[in-house]
């Protein structure tokens, strides 16, 4: 223990190379094997490919300029024109061990997600339905967590929020009554009172809902309700923020859509068959009749005692 709190700080991975840990410590290496194992995530909860080209398809490892000290380690590297590109190893490490505190909470209820970010409203309220946690999206009422007399008063043992910058009063009380704090941080997000900072971009949609998909799927894995080794039937596309006015506007398309469909059905369940028999002399002069010749005019003058319709 008196190990790990000097080497494990900030939630750093120290335990990169034997030579690190031969120049801390001068016994023999073969004695850390199983130190060095235990710092490395089992085999079972590594990335795939899939779920690396879904960070990256989503740009979730797209930062801001600005970079706080505190989120250099989860800096990879920073472009041309000064944007700081995250890790997304260290994204995926920092999201299996926040699904692992989640899992070791016995009531779900007893975990409570917050976003007042818009972006990330829909995704809360969705991984609170999958995880059976609590859902407080919008504006958060002060006093929830260190007020009983509120009507939304709450007593959980973990929150998540979307934006330490935005959920500020909700990790400010957290703090006040001990409660751990899970938090997505973008590189220029502060940490004071985050115990597990998730480095991703939480300013883009698609990001903040993977990120709450991952979670999702992760948080259920390690529960046992979902299998490993199978897909989850949930699209990740639930998870995304949908404007009001998009989604009215591709329902008014659809329904617009369906009804000219139904317009162009062709009409199978006409019958057009005469019931009974047909005069054969009838058919023969209808089938050599000359059909293209000219017509009377019915727009002709008509008689003169039936001209007017005021007679």
């Amino acid at each position: 223990m008196w190990v790990g709190g000097i080497l494990a700080g900030e939630g750093k991975w120290v335990f990169e190379s034997k030579q690190i840990i031969e120049s801390v410590f001068p016994f023999h290496t073969a004695e850390l094997g199983p130190l060095l194992r235990m710092s490395r995530l089992p085999a079972a909860l590594n990335a795939t490919e899939e779920d690396i080209q879904l960070l990256l398809s989503a740009q979730a490892h797209i930062g801001t300029k600005n970079c706080e000290v505190a989120m250099q380690p989860y800096i990879w590297k920073r472009r041309s024109d000064g944007i700081n590109l995250i890790n997304v190893g260290k994204t995926w490490e920092k999201l299996v061990l926040a699904a692992r505190i989640i899992a070791t909470i016995e009531n779900p209820s007893d975990v409570v997600i917050i976003s007042a970010r818009p972006y990330g409203q829909r995704a809360a309220l969705k991984f609170a339905s999958y995880t059976g946690a609590q859902a407080v999206s919008g504006r958060f009422t002060p006093g929830t967590f260190t007020n009983y007399n509120t009507r939304a008063f709450k007593e959980p043992r973990l929150i998540i929020v979307t934006d330490p910058r935005t959920d500020h009063q909700a990790i400010t009380e957290a703090s006040y009554v001990n409660i751990p704090v899970i938090a997505l941080c973008d590189t220029d997000a502060p940490l004071k009172h985050i115990d597990c900072a998730i480095p991703i971009n939480n300013k883009g949609k698609h990001s903040i809902g993977l990120a709450y998909w991952l979670l999702a799927r992760e948080v259920l894995r390690l529960r046992g309700t979902l299998n490993r080794d199978s897909a989850w039937d949930v699209m990740v596309d639930m998870f995304f923020y949908r404007d009001a006015e998009e989604a009215e506007k591709e329902a008014a398309e659809a329904a617009a859509a369906e009804k000219e469909g139904n317009w162009e059905a062709p009409a199978e369940t006409a019958d057009w068959d005469v019931a009974g028999d047909v005069n054969p002399t009838v058919a023969a002069a209808a089938a050599t009749a000359d059909w293209s010749a000219e017509t009377s005019d019915w727009a002709s003058e008509a008689p003169a005692g039936q001209s007017s319709w005021d007679a």
